[in-house]
């Protein structure tokens, strides 16, 4: 295999994101040739300014990629585009598109394009997020035309003063299980409700590997996991060696998965 003869993948982070690149890797396996860009660091800006100041650079940042031939983008900051609706998140995407002359697409679209081609219409959320930016990330799925069933909130852990502390950066296995176990033990959501793990900073992988086991009939979706599916799609590519949890989402996907039909909220 020529290694430099694989489709390239263009991934923009935010700077202290360490998932990402590690989970987009191990996703892709030998299907892709991944490169990133991140995000400029934003001191002294509250969460709210700095994801919209993402927004904002998100031009600039793309251009960092410089002359680098890309084959397709995708923007891996979640957070930021729960901030644009469905509609406006598309219409940035498509503009990003022409401007760079490949497909670019958020993480958000990635989403709704594989819940699309799956069939799904109804989401548990399972997020790091502060609540607020939960309660803007529940809007933006229903907007786009998606019922959520729940929310499972997973904290980092507590400040000194008891009060519980959210940084998806710092979400370790063992209370992202502690969480699921708590909402999946109680009541569970319809079997047809898939698992969302919102952003793509929150270490997921190990988590999905044992509720894949545990619970074979249901789709289970990241911000990661979709965005690779997208651009293996968008890209042309079905070969190589790839990650079992992509493997099981391109079981589920019908042929002409992106071309189907339109995405809701999403074009490929």
């Amino acid at each position: 295999m020529d290694l430099f003869s694989l489709p390239r993948l263009g991934v923009v982070v935010p700077p202290e994101n360490p998932t990402a690149e590690p989970e987009f890797n191990h996703l892709l396996g030998t299907g892709l040739n991944v490169y990133t860009a991140r995000f400029p660091t934003t001191p002294g800006l509250g969460l709210r300014r700095m994801l919209e100041t993402y927004n904002e650079v998100l031009p600039d940042t793309l251009g960092d990629f410089g002359g680098l031939r890309l084959d397709a983008t995708v923007v891996a900051c979640s957070a930021s585009h729960y901030l644009l609706d469905p509609a406006g998140d598309r219409a940035f995407c498509e503009e990003l598109s022409v401007r760079v002359r490949h497909p670019v697409r958020s993480s958000t679209q990635a989403v709704l394009a594989a819940c699309e081609a799956l069939g799904v219409s109804r989401l548990t959320l399972v997020s790091p997020y502060e609540p607020w930016l939960t309660d803007v990330s529940r809007a933006y799925w229903e907007r786009a035309g998606l019922t959520v069933d729940g929310v499972v909130l997973v904290p980092a852990g507590r400040t000194p003063e008891g009060a519980e502390h959210y940084d998806p950066y710092a979400v370790g296995l063992p209370s992202l299980r502690e969480r699921l176990r708590a909402h999946l033990g109680g009541r569970r959501p319809p079997v047809d409700s898939a698992l969302l793990f919102t952003g793509t900073g929150m270490a997921t992988l190990a988590a999905l590997h044992e509720l894949a086991r545990e619970e074979p009939a249901r789709v289970l979706l990241t911000s990661n996991l979709a965005s690779a599916w997208w651009a293996r799609r968008v890209t042309g590519t079905r070969g190589g060696q790839v990650h079992p949890l992509l493997r099981r989402l391109d079981a589920g996907d019908p042929p002409g998965g992106l071309t189907a039909g339109r995405p809701r909220g999403a074009t490929a």
